[in-house]
């Protein structure tokens, strides 16, 4: 009897040899790079394989549409982050802007909080970006958001803990 991760690897497999090439065409139409339409495709089935085993999907192609729109969503939201950033870097005069290396450095600090506030519910993510970036007070992110002050609170001590880890690392 084969195992359940056997089992599992079947079953991504068969996923993989019967709908990998619909699923790269759909996302070459999505993403202007081949390359990276490859990548997301190969992520969907990484994605995949992480998971726990689990039963043959009803529809295979819509379980597949649903784990490639969330990593082209994560691409898009990541590139936009990328070009912010780029941009608010063109905007200081040129002796000012960190050497090349540093541009790196940072954004690969600001990809790694991207992720990391990724795994926040869409509320608590929402009221750390208000506070940080629009720099809106906690009575106003808390009225946007229909919760209370306290719960504002929560969601930045939340989203403070999630840079804390990408920065430094789990505390120990």
């Amino acid at each position: 009897m084969p195992s359940a991760h056997s089992a599992h690897s079947q079953l991504v497999g068969s996923l993989y040899r019967d709908h990998r090439s619909w699923l790269l065409a759909w996302l070459r139409r999505s993403v202007a790079c081949p390359h990276r339409a490859e990548d997301l495709s190969q992520d969907t089935f990484v994605r995949l394989l992480g998971r726990a085993p689990d039963v043959a999907p009803r529809e295979p192609r819509a379980f597949l549409l649903t784990i490639a729109k969330g990593l082209l969503f994560d691409h898009f939201r990541r590139a936009a982050l990328e070009q912010a950033y780029l941009s608010e870097l063109m905007r200081l005069p040129e002796d000012e802007q960190p050497c090349p290396q540093y541009q790196q450095l940072i954004l690969e600090d600001l990809k790694a909080i991207d992720r990391l506030l990724d795994k926040l519910s869409s509320r608590a993510r929402m009221a750390f970006l208000l506070s940080r970036l629009d720099g809106l007070p906690h009575a106003q992110i808390a009225e946007q958001l229909g919760v209370s002050v306290p719960r504002v609170r929560q969601y930045l001590a939340q989203g403070m803990r999630q840079c804390y880890v990408a920065l430094y690392g789990e505390p120990t």
